[in-house]
């Protein structure tokens, strides 16, 4: 697109492009890409989701969060109506240059709305929308039709995903290669679905000839929504059953929904799609690995690239597996609008999810699993206890504010997954639920209840447990011994701490460090956490938050081999049990503490597996020159320095050979003192650099001249790198 390249910028106009194209085409990649890429040039940013039925409230709040994820950051609990959250997005934007993306409009009554709130200020903002309808595209203005791949990006994309590239497939497979291809018809996903179904069968040229013959060929001329579907039921074919099952669970999510990672596997985990086929791992790990290779398998996409927290479902694979879990009555959705009706009296309901509409009144006396996603429905909810098979209750984001009372849980015995997460029930978790023997996951983060009952400590199923940092738990948490995830954990004594060392199955812990009830600190807090952590041999994910206090974590462990992801908000010193010999699987850390040392860089330098780090210091500080070894950090793709001033010539060529994305500060006064030249700025020998943001401290200490020849070397570094990267410079830490 030529906003790339700068053109079509110069006006002083607001631009809009509208890209058009049918499902699959890669209209919100290209999208996403032209967004990522110059996103830096704007005050202010948001890339909103529209979908088939949109809720356009909902969508106002989600334009103001994404442009101002602080200001806004409790928008969706508020009760504000259309026209107002309108008001507050023009008058955000009253003097901003915004760029904003609004993906997958399906006619005009949401845009019309938005474009209400898009103020037309003449500094130059840029909209972009995609959509499959022409009209649509037409109408908003600026049509761009997206074309399929070219016949050699497409053999590039497939060849890449199967073999790595064209010149290592091998020769027989070059004939059948050339008739997918052309089936295909440039379509990307169709391409991706393709090549996925085939990249572990490259030895068996008979599959690819069935798989093959098996494509419809009304792509090669009309790329219709039916021969998509015959591509895409390749894939759900070739799964096996368990994986067909929680494929199609994934109906029961909403349009555009990013789905918790833990929250999706433990639901299967409640259904019992889940089975243990080895005892050296457990029911989640075993649900893990289904959920990676329905990623392997491209039928769903990561939406944190980081972390792998959340996935989203294409618009093309939710349309199939909601199409087959209606005809095999698998799961029930009820959308509210004609698309969907209410479920007939004959009909066997097993399995609900309630998207803005009520609540059905034909008996279900079979239901097992009930998913709301609109908190309306709350209003017009009977009471659940009539359902006695239900297995799964989620009545996440829903919300609860004005209901007290929740005693019909307690006679759900069979229920084994119950989520009141960031629901705002502010009322007891009634003592009945201590009944519920067969619960595995009890979620209520994001809650106002102030402490759970004792009963809790009687759940010995209970694999996940989440509550909110005030939310007090019993005494005898030593008793729940099958948790395998627990947080958030409010510890405010030692006993507290040393409860968790009995917890030998945890895979997951997150704990807050407090004062008790009185405001006091028990000084042996720390050290009877680290004495827990020596015991917790299956660990991998450890969090530690702290509330006014800097949590001395040192000590010897020894047990944490497993450790992958390690976050501490507040440390007195790097852990010396940070040890590279054991911590070879650690690949996110973020942890701010009181100061830092050379040797911790160094230490954190030699983490083999390390993607992600963050690293921040209480208060600002400068490290004196020095230099971490070449074969440093051999992993890292993000890096951020808090608060911590740096350079890159710190980290050699060599060092860092992976680095995507690079966030660090300069102390100005440094170069006007000639401890650091602008030499040391030098960006060329970190090779895959895409994104740097550089803080600028200091500046009203130096001359206005420090500051441009800085900027200057900076930009003439990022202009000359053969990856271009984008440049993004704050006054300050």
């Amino acid at each position: 697109m030529r906003l790339t390249n700068g053109d079509d910028m110069s006006g002083q106009q607001q631009r809009v492009v509208s890209i058009v194209g049918f499902g699959g085409l890669g209209k919100t990649t290209l999208a996403k890409v032209v967004y990522d890429q110059l996103r830096v040039q704007f005050d202010c940013t948001a890339f909103v989701s529209v979908s088939q039925n949109p809720d356009l409230n909902k969508l106002l709040k989600n334009m103001l969060y994404e442009l101002d994820k602080e200001k806004y950051a409790n928008i969706h609990s508020t009760m504000l109506e259309e026209k107002h959250l309108i008001d507050l997005v023009r008058e955000f934007l009253q003097n901003k240059r915004y760029f904003i993306v609004i993906d997958d409009i399906w006619d005009m009554k949401p845009w019309g709305i938005l474009r209400c709130s898009l103020h037309e200020n003449g500094l130059k903002s840029i909209i972009i929308t995609t959509t499959r309808i022409l009209d649509v595209a037409e109408q908003i203005g600026g049509c761009y039709r997206m074309k399929p791949l070219t016949h050699e990006s497409s053999k590039k994309l497939f060849y890449g995903r199967i073999f790595g590239s064209e010149d290592k497939c091998p020769g027989q497979y070059f004939e059948v290669s050339e008739k997918i291809l052309k089936k295909c018809g440039g379509v990307p996903l169709a391409i991706i679905t393709t090549s996925s179904l085939l990249a572990n069968k490259s030895e068996n040229i008979k599959v690819w000839n069935d798989v093959c013959g098996s494509i419809g060929s009304g792509l090669a001329s009309n790329p219709s929504m039916d021969s998509m579907r015959k591509i895409l039921l390749l894939s759900y074919y070739d799964l096996p059953s368990h994986l067909k099952a929680c494929l199609l669970y994934l109906s029961i999510f909403p349009e555009d929904y990013e789905i918790e990672k833990y929250r999706l596997i433990l639901r299967w985990i409640a259904e019992d799609f889940v089975h243990r086929e080895n005892e050296s791992q457990s029911l989640f790990e075993h649900g893990e690995s289904y959920f990676n290779e329905l990623l392997n398998r491209s039928l769903i996409q990561i939406a944190d690239r980081d972390t792998i927290s959340f996935c989203r479902v294409h618009d093309m694979v939710l349309e199939l597996i909601c199409s087959l879990s209606r005809e095999e009555s698998f799961v029930t959705t009820v959308l509210g609008d004609s698309r969907q009706c209410m479920p007939s009296s004959g009909s066997t309901v097993r399995r609900l999810s309630l998207q803005n509409t009520t609540w059905p009144k034909t008996e279900m006396p079979k239901l097992r699993s009930v998913a709301i996603f609109s908190p309306a429905i709350i209003n017009t909810m009977p009471s659940l206890s009539i359902y006695h098979l239900l297995r799964v209750l989620d009545l996440q984001d829903c919300n609860l504010r004005e209901r007290r009372n929740l005693r019909f849980v307690g006679n759900l015995f069979h229920l084994r997954y119950l989520s009141l997460a960031r629901a705002g029930y502010a009322g007891e978790l009634p003592v009945e639920v201590g009944k519920l023997q067969f619960l595995q996951s009890l979620l209520l983060h994001g809650t106002e209840i102030e402490e759970l009952p004792s009963s809790i400590v009687g759940l010995t199923q209970l694999m996940f447990l989440c509550v909110d940092r005030r939310t007090s738990l019993p005494n005898g948490l030593k008793y729940l011994t099958s948790l395998e995830m627990l947080g958030i954990v409010r510890v405010d004594s030692a006993c507290i701490a040393e409860e968790l060392g009995h917890l030998m199955q945890l895979r997951l812990l997150l704990v807050n460090l407090t004062t008790d009830k009185e405001g006091r600190w028990d000084e042996n807090i720390c050290t009877a956490l680290v004495g827990s952590l020596g015991k917790l041999h299956k660990i991998q994910t450890l969090i530690v938050l702290s509330d006014d206090v800097a949590a001395n974590l040192e000590g010897s462990v020894e047990s944490v081999g497993n450790l992958s992801t390690l976050s501490i908000d507040r440390t007195t010193s790097l852990p010396t049990w940070i040890r590279p010999a054991i911590l070879l699987l650690l690949s996110y850390v973020d942890i701010t503490v009181v100061q830092v040392r050379r040797e911790d860089i160094q230490v954190l330098g030699r983490l083999q597996a390390l993607r992600y780090l963050y690293l921040g210091v209480g208060n600002k500080q400068v490290l004196e020159r020095f230099m971490v070894r070449p074969d440093a950090f051999p992993c890292a793709i993000t890096c951020i320095f808090s608060k911590l001033a740096m350079v890159p010539s710190t980290f050699p060529p060599g060092a860092m050979p992976r680095l995507e994305k690079f966030i660090f500060g300069i102390q100005l006064e440094d170069f006007l003192r000639g401890e650091f030249t602008t030499d040391d700025l030098a960006l060329g020998h970190l090779p895959s650099l895409q994104d740097v943001q550089v803080y600028l401290s200091g500046r009203w200490k130096v001359s206005e001249e420090v500051v441009t020849k800085v900027k200057e070397k900076l930009r003439h570094e990022a202009d000359g790198h053969p990856n271009h990267p984008s440049l993004r410079y704050d006054d300050d830490f």
